[in-house]
């Protein structure tokens, strides 16, 4: 059901602009990866809903800023297919389907998912029934969406964190006990874990636009040097000239991820007390707008052109739901659903 690449799927919930966690979390290795498989890249309308439902207007424009930074930081439309979600209803059918053998106790034990609503307050402790008067069924039934999300287009593997890989592991049960009752194909995926991860500046543990901590990749200049300059610190270090431990320090951090040919001479500066907190800042402040500074401006290229911009999406979405169509085509005719023979396509026509 696939072509001779191994593909790919991937992809965000798009709650705002991506920042520079996104980029050396994973958007950096799509763009590598695009070249090697066949890539799809999924804009999670429906999935940003589960959390974000009374705010559909900022997931309308949340859907144009990931387009825009995608491929501000290189995805390449006629390379990889970025897709949205809401648009492809096999999607959706195949959510309706996964939900029919998948028992409750499965998704009340998925940690990803009790984790998220530890930090949304909507559960005390780690049962996920505590809130099951919060928990709306999107959210709880969020890990079959996602499942959907990965096997509609007949995935073989999904770049995740490993925090995400429960959510690939209870996608794989599905998919298996699918098959197994109804002599599907559906491809087990994969989870292909990537180490990457980077803090907030200020020792968070991860960027948040609500915390006010986060780079984005279309900050200008003036932002990412406020931001980086308020960054923590040693705190043991009160004068330029005192030795510090760049080890605990989240700029020295910084450094070894975009300034690495200098990480080394910076660390030895630091400990003897040679450069400060502040001149030690301005050279990271220099070293991000080297790399953030192309992309700035590829963004504004493609956000001068709002046509070309939906054209990829709609382009993209036409690919990804003929893929869809194989999928559940295959599906039907083993569950028997196919009613009316090559003639139930013709009732549900695509793009």
């Amino acid at each position: 059901m696939t072509g001779k690449r191994k593909r790919i799927l991937t992809g965000d919930r798009p709650t705002g602009k991506l920042h520079l966690g996104h980029y050396v979390g994973t958007l950096n290795n799509r763009v590598k990866l695009q070249h090697e498989y066949d890539t799809f890249i999924l804009i999670a309308d429906i999935q940003a809903l589960t959390t974000h439902y009374d705010r559909p207007g900022m997931i309308r424009q949340a859907v144009r800023d990931v387009t825009l930074d995608y491929l501000a930081v290189g995805i390449d439309p006629n390379v990889a297919t970025i897709c949205v979600q809401s648009l492809i209803p096999e999607i959706a059918e195949l959510t309706v389907l996964y939900g029919l053998i998948t028992n409750m106790n499965k998704l009340r034990h998925n940690p990803t998912t009790k984790a998220e609503a530890q930090q949304l307050g909507l559960i005390q402790g780690e049962d996920l029934m505590t809130g099951f008067d919060q928990l709306t069924y999107g959210f709880f039934g969020y890990p079959i969406s996602q499942a959907a999300d990965i096997t509609f287009v007949n995935a073989d593997l999904v770049p995740v964190g490993r925090d995400q890989m429960p959510h690939i592991e209870l996608c794989r049960d599905i998919v298996k006990k699918f098959n197994g009752i109804f002599g599907t194909s559906i491809k087990e995926p994969e989870g292909l874990v990537g180490e990457a991860f980077l803090h907030a500046l200020d020792g968070s543990a991860k960027m948040s636009k609500s915390l006010n901590n986060a780079i984005f990749l279309a900050d200008e200049p003036a932002q990412i040097k406020a931001q980086v300059m308020k960054a923590v610190t040693d705190p043991a270090r009160i004068h330029p000239t005192d030795p510090g431990t760049p080890e605990i320090c989240n700029v020295y951090k910084y450094h070894q991820v975009f300034s690495k040919e200098i990480v080394e001479e910076t660390a030895k500066k630091c400990r003897a007390g040679t450069i400060g907190c502040v001149a030690c800042k301005k050279v990271l402040v220099k070293h991000l707008e080297s790399l953030l500074t192309p992309f700035r401006e590829l963004r504004k290229e493609f956000e001068s052109k709002p046509d070309e911009v939906d054209e990829i999406l709609i382009e993209g979405t036409k690919r990804a739901r003929r893929e869809g169509k194989k999928t559940l085509e295959h599906i039907r005719e083993r569950m028997g659903t196919d009613y009316f023979g090559q003639k139930t396509s013709e009732l549900l026509p695509v793009p």
